[in-house]
């Protein structure tokens, strides 16, 4: 006579279920690590094609791209010429081998014709609303922060920050009508960084109240520039007036630029402010800033070289050797 099966146990049971639990525990972090590994290296993929566009800029010019455009509209005269304002992103347009859309911008006209912030050409308007793929580090939101804009986490870097954050005739390779060649990076291409990270922005925008401002993803403004560390201590607004990485058209400090004047991730809120009170149109309204590069990343922050080669770097490297890495033209015998 065949016996019947045996059937499992409650015990048994709760044995398997304890088991399945342990190794799901043991698997998801894995999973996860493995999913932001892969993050990492596609951030480190559009860092390198927008590094490869700015090599192919310098061949076909003979310069790398301006950081930022400043410059009289024949059409107004009167107007401040950082309303120009493309950014080294836009100006690279030409270049990028996938983004064909972009290659319709209008640079000839200012980015804003008018005096409000969505006062955007009409054959422009269209194209800076885009939301780029090839702008974006996967492991950030990934979203728009602007209804006028698309959004980027990718900025050129300044250099040290020296001058209280100046956009004019700054220590690294990008700034305000900048056009730094290869012979004017005296401390070496593969020593000199040319582009980094930073987070889209979070929290309310033009507040007064600190709460809810992280670090990571706000910033403080001041009305005084250049940049001093008393203001920026007390700063006036936050997130005034648009969050950071709105556009990746717009050629600032909020956006596409940044600097080394603090480590990677520094748990030091950004300091960003305007040049407000000034009768010279062409320094009027220039941004200044101390912005970081952030990321989501495990402990740093990707970079791309002005060489091309990207690297990983850490939040704990020395301040000296972070800055020494802004630098064109240092003379620091330094490496990350």
């Amino acid at each position: 006579m065949q016996r019947g099966r045996r059937a499992f146990t409650l015990v048994e049971t709760l044995v398997v279920v304890a088991i399945i639990s342990l190794l799901v525990g043991l698997l998801l972090p894995a999973l996860q690590q493995a999913r932001e590994s892969a993050r990492r290296t596609h951030c480190t993929n559009n860092l390198r094609q927008i590094g490869l566009a700015t090599a192919n800029h310098e061949s076909a010019r003979g310069r790398y791209p301006i950081g930022s455009e400043s410059r009289e509209w024949a059409e107004r005269p009167d107007f401040p010429h950082q309303f120009f304002r493309w950014s080294v992103l836009a100006h690279l347009a030409p270049f990028y081998e996938l983004e064909t859309l972009l290659r319709g911008l209008d640079l000839s006209v200012p980015l804003y014709v008018g005096l409000t912030a969505d006062a955007i050409a009409p054959q422009n308007k269209p194209i800076v609303k885009l939301t780029v793929p090839l702008f974006l580090c996967p492991s950030d939101a990934g979203r728009a922060v602007s209804d006028s804009f698309g959004p980027t986490n990718y900025a050129g870097c300044t250099g040290s920050g020296a001058g209280g954050g100046t956009p004019f005739e700054t220590d690294g390779l990008f700034g305000i009508n900048s056009r730094t060649r290869p012979r004017d990076i005296v401390d070496g291409l593969s020593r000199t960084v040319a582009y980094s990270e930073s987070l889209l922005g979070a929290g309310q925008r033009a507040t007064t109240n600190r709460a809810g401002i992280d670090a990571q993803t706000g910033y403080g403004f001041t009305f005084t520039a250049p940049l001093d560390e008393g203001p920026c201590s007390r700063p006036f607004y936050y997130n005034f007036t648009d969050l950071r990485g709105f556009s990746w058209a717009n050629g600032e400090y909020r956006t596409t630029l940044y600097n080394h004047a603090r480590v990677p991730n520094s748990p030091v809120l950004d300091c960003l402010a305007a040049l407000m009170s000034t009768p010279d149109l062409a320094r009027m309204y220039a941004g200044y800033g101390w912005r970081a590069a952030r990321s989501r990343h495990t402990g740093g922050v990707n970079v791309v070289m002005a060489d091309g080669s990207g690297q990983f770097v850490s939040d704990a490297v020395d301040p000296a050797v972070w800055k020494a890495l802004a630098t064109r033209a240092g003379g620091e015998m330094l490496t990350p």
